[in-house]
């Protein structure tokens, strides 16, 4: 097996087992026949972004983007169904839903229809889809600040922090090995955001040893 082979499984195991954490919440909602605390929005962003990489694996020809997004698509999917099927807030989730079923069904007339098929189509894709992984693992910065003025880790996850750390190191590595920067440059975020909780925790471990353990909520 050479390198680019076990980076290819590297990036299908670690990126597989991070959407997997969805399963938490999914269990959740299954037991408490409530989907209250939960956030809904971190599956549909999910969702459209593995729709856009799933797009772009197939037009680069990469079995590796293709498998794993078309994984975490399936996922993401059975984790909106059953949100919207114990939400009490229906309307608002369907509506949202519909806003992101259309954007979607926008963006792929837009890059089938008004751009000619090679590289052209492949990097506009690529480069909107680096946009929107970046801006997704750029978010929780807010609420970062706010743990270090807080100085409580509770709301984090050590768990998704070790694989969304992992993740995306083996797929900046994978990237490399490709010379594709449209998978190197969205992915390099991801590992400075998990160096940044690796600190957290160090630092407030401390703070927080005497609570209970790390509560397995996304962020």
């Amino acid at each position: 097996m050479d390198l680019l082979q076990l980076l290819s499984w590297a990036c299908i195991v670690f990126t597989v087992g991070m959407f997997s954490t969805g399963l938490t919440d999914l269990k959740k909602m299954q037991e408490s026949k409530s989907a209250d605390n939960i956030q809904f929005l971190p599956f549909l962003t999910t969702c459209l972004n593995n729709m856009g990489w799933l797009y772009y694996g197939m037009l680069k020809r990469d079995q590796t983007i293709f498998l794993v997004n078309i994984i975490g698509a399936l996922l993401q999917i059975v984790y909106i169904i059953t949100y919207i099927h114990y939400t009490k807030q229906k309307r608002m989730v369907m509506s949202q839903t519909v806003a992101a079923g259309t954007v979607l069904t926008c963006g792929w007339l837009y890059f089938t229809m008004f751009l000619s098929e090679g590289n052209t189509r492949l990097s506009q894709l690529g480069l909107t889809c680096s946009v929107v992984t970046v801006s997704m693992y750029l978010s929780p910065l807010t609420d970062l600040v706010e743990i270090v003025r807080s100085g409580n880790v509770q709301c984090l996850s050590f768990p998704l922090t070790v694989a969304t750390f992992f993740t995306s190191t083996s797929w900046v590595l994978y990237g490399l090995q490709l010379n594709d920067y449209y998978i190197v440059v969205p992915n390099t975020p991801g590992i400075f955001t998990s160096l940044i909780r690796f600190y957290l925790f160090w630092k407030f471990a401390s703070v927080n040893q005497s609570l209970p353990s790390y509560k397995p909520m996304q962020i």
